[in-house]
């Protein structure tokens, strides 16, 4: 045997050894999906049924945000992800690779809510545009903003808002 076929063959079985154990080895992108990207944080949504609360991942640079919550298999109810675009303007999500359906929650940077994209349907390229100016955007696990009373014009809570 050559030293590169060596090598090469060394690899390919360190791969399938750290597979090994996984209940499934689904590649890079896969991998590294049910991954938080940050800490959770607090985020609380005053609504007129009262408050709501969710643990949040920030997404607040350009390789997050692309990424979001794709790949994601599930997302716990009071979970999310709060995309922090840093500067208020007109926003637009769409659900390629994603794999569950999500409501998608526009923010101004005063906190309140501009917009709801509910039920936004899993691997969609369809656009779904904020219909207004947002700093933040909130994805939540699909329905929750309609089953919590959700609705434009409540306020949302976090450090990334005025006032906070």
């Amino acid at each position: 045997m050559t030293p590169a076929y060596r090598i090469g063959r060394a690899l390919i079985l360190a791969a399938a050894l750290s597979c090994s154990g996984l209940a499934a080895c689904k590649g890079g992108q896969d991998a590294k999906a049910e991954t938080l990207i940050s800490p959770l944080e607090p985020l609380t949504v005053t609504t007129s049924n009262g408050p709501v609360k969710f643990q949040v991942e920030i997404a607040d640079d350009e390789p997050e945000r692309r990424n979001g919550l794709m790949w994601r298999e599930s997302l716990a109810p009071d979970r999310g992800m709060l995309f922090d675009f840093k500067a208020e303007g007109p926003r637009s999500f769409w659900m390629k690779n994603t794999l569950i359906p999500l409501d998608i929650v526009y923010i101004a940077a005063d906190g309140s809510v501009v917009s709801i994209a509910p039920m936004a349907t899993p691997k969609s390229e369809e656009p779904l545009p904020s219909h207004g100016d947002a700093l933040g955007v909130l994805e939540i696990a699909g329905g929750r903003a309609g089953e919590l009373g959700i609705k434009p014009g409540d306020k949302v809570s976090h450090r990334i808002f005025k006032g906070e």
